[in-house]
């Protein structure tokens, strides 16, 4: 599983950050959060391709959060694209595709489908799921956690022998949840198995100002990308838009035990945002601010 931050920036694209935009890959599948304006073209400079999305999350109906998916809609299109695109957000999304897409512009050859969605709600996917919380902003909004399923335990090979298990086939059916024939008898995957183990969390908090529901999803997350739109300095600014400052971000992941945390929605007026990373990792050193089209593998735990 990687995670590819195609736009960066804040509320206005700046010649270093485009928009947010944020493509997560699970094997062969591409989920997208946001999709500011130009995502089209950020794809188009990654390693991602834009064909694999199967489902986009849009946070909330500010511009710079879903500009781009008119253009993304439009180019799938032109490359014939035959698979359906489902898009999903809070309030008025459902509404707000469908008029979309009654322009006129687009003669679509696919199937585009917008899906209004309230805090708890859950998307279920292949091995994984999407579920929405509720965002502090100015206008309605979500954030997101995607979950992947819970994995086996681990197998005991040496456990699995010493019963009588033969090598090959057998290991396969333990694993996989089946019995097997030992040299005393049945075999069960619990004889075998460990605990089961975590499967990776990633949460993406949107545009928002602190707020329960962002607390809540963090708790334990493999990876938090949060907005830090500036820095505490100006956090009454912040509040007033419904944003966070880099400290706050760098302070819910410390309490909430995440293991990595990326900043985005990087305000234009940081043309170097040293600052920004400076005062969160003196709270929380395991902090990145991510580049536009930088791209990182999310490890499972061991």
């Amino acid at each position: 599983m990687d995670i590819t931050f195609l736009g960066t920036g804040g509320s206005v694209p700046t010649t270093k950050r485009s928009t947010v935009a944020i493509a997560l890959r699970i094997g062969p599948e591409v989920i997208l959060f946001d999709c500011g304006e130009g995502t089209q073209r950020q794809l188009m400079a990654s390693s991602v391709s834009f064909m694999r999305i199967s489902r986009v999350f849009l946070t909330h109906h500010h511009g710079d959060h879903f500009l781009g998916l008119p253009g993304l809609i439009q180019s799938m299109n032109f490359y014939g694209r035959s698979a359906p695109l489902d898009v999903y957000g809070p309030s008025g999304t459902a509404k707000m595709t469908k008029a979309m897409l009654e322009l006129g512009i687009f003669d679509l050859r696919y199937e585009v489908d917008g899906h209004d969605l309230t805090p708890g709600d859950e998307v279920r996917g292949e091995g994984h799921s999407v579920t929405a919380f509720q965002a502090e902003h100015t206008v309605p909004a979500l954030g997101y956690v995607f979950q992947e399923d819970q994995r086996p335990g681990r197998f005991d090979v040496e456990r699995a022998l010493a019963l009588g298990v033969v090598e090959g086939p057998s290991f396969a059916r333990l694993v996989e949840g089946g019995n097997v024939k030992g040299r005393g008898g049945i075999v069960t995957p619990a004889m075998v198995m460990g605990p089961p183990r975590k499967g990776i969390r990633v949460v993406y908090s949107g545009d928002t100002a602190p707020c329960q529901g962002l607390e809540r999803a963090c708790q334990g997350a493999d990876v938090l990308v949060h907005e830090a739109t500036v820095a505490s300095e100006l956090e009454d600014k912040a509040r007033e838009f419904g944003h966070s400052t880099a400290r706050d971000a760098a302070e819910l992941a410390k309490r909430a035990g995440v293991a990595s945390l990326y900043l985005v929605h990087i305000s234009g007026r940081y043309e170097d945002p040293s600052p920004l990373l400076e005062e969160a990792r003196g709270i929380f050193p395991s902090t990145i601010i991510p580049n536009d089209l930088d791209s990182f593998v999310v490890r499972r735990a061991l």
